[in-house]
């Protein structure tokens, strides 16, 4: 059976909904064309010398506050987009008085109710993607916390020694494959915000699509953080780099 879609649902609905969709799923591929990749990535190496450096420490109060913070950090996110998103399901319930409500609105641009739910139905769907991300995040620092934790300690026999070093960069790969996955869920508030602009005109929603986009792409590469973030990276690679013979 066909899908019948409104009346007042032309193409420039489907390209603004394709492109905050498309924007925030392509987001981290196109930062690697254009730069380095994001912070992020480049903080890979970073956290790779942190897990070998907290091997040598006996008492790691200080890396078990910092895993500690960042699985706190997620779990707060977390739970406030399930909330949220809570809050929207809940409404899919009174969906005709909410359209009613907003059709009142001089911003709005009085479209169908079938569009109205189309628009609230993207939104929506952006919340609860980001809610995937939180709680997937989640699961993996789970899984960092038990490689972590088995690290082996002290000084070992040089093959032992290399194992060591390859369970480090996996551990560090894992931590690292977790802080990307939260930052994909929280990018989702930014187009979340652009996928506002529905109720109100295509326009408008690619006009914020690109707006994000820009914004999240200015502090990953134009920033004094930013910058400062690539320079710490690359005075790491250069000191963790073998002497050239």
């Amino acid at each position: 059976m066909p899908i019948m879609l409104p009346s007042d649902f032309d193409l420039l609905q489907g390209i603004a909904i394709l492109s905050l969709f498309g924007a925030w799923s392509a987001y981290s591929e196109v930062l690697k064309k254009i730069a380095r990749g994001s912070l992020n990535a480049q903080l890979s190496t970073v956290r790779a010398q942190w897990l070998r450096l907290s091997i040598t420490r006996g008492q790691k109060p200080f890396d078990a506050i910092l895993l500690g913070h960042i699985v706190n950090s997620i779990a707060f996110f977390g739970s406030a987009t399930m909330i949220v998103l809570a809050g929207c399901i809940t409404l899919f319930a009174n969906v005709k008085s909410v359209h009613g409500t907003a059709s009142e609105l001089t911003l709005t641009d009085g479209s169908s109710f079938e569009l109205f739910v189309i628009h609230f139905t993207v939104l929506t769907a952006i919340l609860a993607l980001s809610f995937f991300s939180f709680t997937y995040a989640l699961r993996k620092l789970i899984y960092v916390l038990a490689l972590v934790g088995a690290l082996p300690e002290g000084k070992l026999e040089p093959h032992a020694d290399d194992c060591r070093n390859e369970m480090v960069r996996c551990a560090a790969m894992v931590l690292s494959e977790a802080l990307m996955t939260f930052n994909f869920g929280i990018r989702g508030y930014y187009y979340a915000v652009a996928g506002l602009g529905l109720f109100v005109s295509p326009w408008l929603c690619l006009a914020l699509t690109f707006g994000a986009t820009a914004i999240l792409m200015y502090r990953q590469i134009a920033t004094p953080t930013a910058s400062a973030v690539q320079g710490y990276v690359a005075v790491s690679e250069r000191a963790s780099a073998p002497p050239e013979s």
